[in-house]
């Protein structure tokens, strides 16, 4: 007799093997992958759907999302423009909507986009909040309750993110400090920012001391225009190897080594493999983008993150990792059966690396966090890009999704 599971997904399709599967689950762990059925307490019917990982969203301004309305079109048209040269004054531009910033209304636009991520089969997400002195912890107090509160469903890595720099915003770094000591996961910067290369020094070197001094990982937004003299992403790395903290740091959007030479390029992946610094594109929210397979092809992890969700730099987001890995793999001519198994590992797998997150695989041993999608294949799932029929996190059902269609032909 098989053995007792908690749950059994059967009739499953996988990535990697061939046939239908029946995967048992118990104590939140996958226990069994086997080619003939299983029994569970509960059992989920995949009716011949790919379940793979569920999704990793490694990068989203979670304290931003629903507001574009509040700051209006300036900013966009400045941020996605030409060659991204006015990219300092979108952010400059966007950041008026601090000014407006409450507690009241940050809280649930913030629950409705982890809402969104539940639906959507979004397990993991790197969640950056201004600290500022505009935003002062106007952003980051929500998200920490929402941490609380979604903890094993959707669980959130909260940034402390100085979005408009230190030397040139006096007072952020003791604001970015009490975040930290409020329990912000993560110690955020945006060296580029800054208004000269000394600048961005200090500023990368202040977080990297306060990473270390408490114990937590960086993630900075480097180079995030099309200028091939920005050099943060270089600075973040060698910062990182001084300070002992290898292997703890990621580098948001890094735009600028998309203009670098590729030796260049080569030169700053060995830097980064030194450092342990992994890197996240979000190629569909700017006109130009890191070389996310060559700097992959190098040893260099690089997730896709979702970026922003209707804010400042971004008009439309749902949350969905799948939509996300559709967009880029027309940005990044990924359209082979290879590139698309490429850029799913990105938002599953390879952006759970990227994070940090261990376990965060389909076998035995790993998490029961996990997705069936629609569709029977990788290129079927994002050619739909719809929300998971059924989405799974510590082995339990979180959501369900369906869809109707009602026909009136004659």
């Amino acid at each position: 007799m098989t053995d007792q599971f908690d749950l059994v997904i059967a009739d499953a399709t996988l990535r990697d093997r061939p046939g239908r599967h029946s995967i048992g689950i118990s104590d939140g762990r996958i226990a069994a992958i086997e080619d003939h059925p299983l029994r569970g307490t509960d059992e989920v019917d995949a009716a011949g759907n790919l379940v793979t990982e569920s999704f990793v969203n490694a990068h989203l301004h979670l304290c931003k999302v629903y507001t574009l309305d509040r700051v209006g079109d300036a900013a966009l048209d400045a941020y996605t423009g030409g060659s991204m040269g006015a990219a300092m004054t979108s952010i400059e531009l966007a950041s008026t909507v601090k000014d407006q910033y409450d507690e009241t209304w940050i809280e649930p636009n913030a629950r409705r986009a982890v809402v969104e991520a539940v639906r959507h089969g979004v397990r993991h997400v790197l969640a950056f909040a201004d600290v500022d002195t505009r935003a002062r912890l106007h952003g980051v107090k929500p998200l920490l309750r929402l941490r609380d509160e979604f903890r094993g469903v959707v669980d959130l890595q909260v940034v402390a993110f100085p979005q408009d720099g230190l030397v040139r915003d006096p007072g952020a770094e003791d604001l970015v400090r009490e975040a930290v000591e409020l329990g912000a996961d993560v110690v955020g910067g945006i060296p580029w920012i800054e208004f000269g290369d000394d600048g961005a020094r200090e500023h990368v070197r202040r977080m990297c001391a306060l990473a270390a001094e408490h114990r937590r990982r960086v993630a900075m937004l480097v180079d995030d225009a099309g200028d091939p003299a920005l050099r943060t992403t270089e600075m973040l790395a060698t910062e990182m190897i001084r300070q002992d903290l290898i292997g703890r740091g990621i580098a948001n959007h890094a735009r600028a080594v998309g203009t670098y030479a590729e030796p260049s390029v080569r030169r700053l992946a060995g830097l980064a493999r030194r450092a342990g610094l992994t890197f996240v594109s979000d190629p569909h929210t700017g006109p130009v983008r890191l070389p996310v397979f060559l700097m992959d092809g190098l040893g260099v992890p690089v997730a896709l993150g979702q970026d922003d969700i209707e804010d400042a730099y971004y008009p439309f987001g749902r949350n969905s990792m799948l939509e996300v890995a559709f967009l880029a793999a027309h940005a990044l001519e990924a359209v082979s059966a290879a590139g698309m198994a490429r850029v799913y590992d990105m938002v599953t797998t390879r952006a759970a690396d990227v994070m940090g997150i261990a376990g965060h695989r389909l076998e035995v041993g790993g998490a029961a966090d996990l997705v069936v999608v629609q569709g029977g294949s990788v290129r079927e799932a994002l050619s739909r890009h719809s929300a998971p029929p059924y989405v799974f996190a510590g082995g339990r059902v979180v959501a369900e999704n369906a869809s109707t269609s009602t026909f009136h032909l004659a």
